[in-house]
């Protein structure tokens, strides 16, 4: 592939520490050149080696950090495993053990940003957008959701202002061959609160993380926390590459997502 003349876009955002947008958000220590020194010099001291941090160059070794996140941080791409144990009778994977060729391809971004917070994204929503942009799914092609939550990234209200999916629509692109369902809103289906509202209002336990628990009858992977969908030039026909870091027997792993446009 020729990069010189693509335009990357990333659409993801990052691991910040006391982000009020994440519930759990992550804890980074710092540690500068000074302290890297210090620490370096430690590791050689332990093999016997007589060298002080003062002797690196400048007195500077390496900056580094600790992390302390969950695979949730940030933006992420979930497993089924985190979904359930099984999915539709089989053991359901863990983030280590998706193809890799689930996670790039050609994307197709449906735009629900007129939606209210709260409402329920259903299999003809999803319909009407793909007549819109006269495109037919095909498998393996990835969908975006695209809400407009992002713009509220760094603020409390990101955790509440967004629609989300239903279950009906989770199953609906998955029984077309989609393998990744994305989303620029905190979580995929609708917010905790509504969710909550809605089990207490009927007592239906299919209030409860509909979309999600979907992913116990069919099997599909999603990401939570995208950004930037309203950079792409264009609706259909969007390369993109979704890696998630390889993390053992894990539910999720970090992705940044990266779309490959014209430049």
């Amino acid at each position: 592939m020729d990069f010189e003349s693509k335009r990357l876009i990333d659409l993801s955002v990052g691991l910040e520490p006391g982000v009020e947008s994440e519930p759990f958000p992550p804890e980074i220590e710092y540690m500068d050149h000074e302290a890297g020194a210090a620490q370096l010099a430690g590791n050689l001291q332990a093999l016997g080696h007589d060298v002080a941090g003062a002797e690196f160059p400048d007195g500077q070794g390496l900056a580094w950090e600790e992390i302390t996140a969950i695979p949730h941080a940030g933006t992420h791409l979930d497993a089924p495993w985190h979904y359930g144990p099984e999915c539709d009778g089989e053991p359901a994977k863990t983030v280590d053990e998706i193809p890799l060729e689930w996670c790039c391809g050609n994307a197709v971004i449906l735009d629900f940003r007129e939606l209210e917070a709260g409402a329920e994204i259903t299999p003809e929503m999803i319909d009407e957008r793909l007549a819109d942009l006269d495109h037919e799914l095909s498998a393996g092609e990835l969908v975006f959701v695209e809400t407009g939550a992002d713009e509220l990234w760094g603020e409390p209200e990101y955790l509440t202002e967004f629609p989300g999916m239903g279950a009906a629509a989770t199953r609906h692109l998955v029984e077309q061959g989609v393998k990744v369902i994305g989303t620029d809103a905190y979580g995929f289906d609708k917010p905790f609160d509504e969710m909550g509202r809605r089990y207490v209002e009927t007592g239906d336990e299919s209030e409860l993380w509909p979309a999600h628990f979907a992913g116990r009858e069919v099997e599909y992977c999603q990401i939570e926390k995208m950004a930037n969908l309203d950079e792409l030039p264009r609706r259909t026909d969007v390369p993109v590459v979704t890696f998630p870091v390889k993390i053992e027997d894990a539910s999720a792993g970090w992705v940044r997502p990266v779309a490959m446009v014209e430049a």
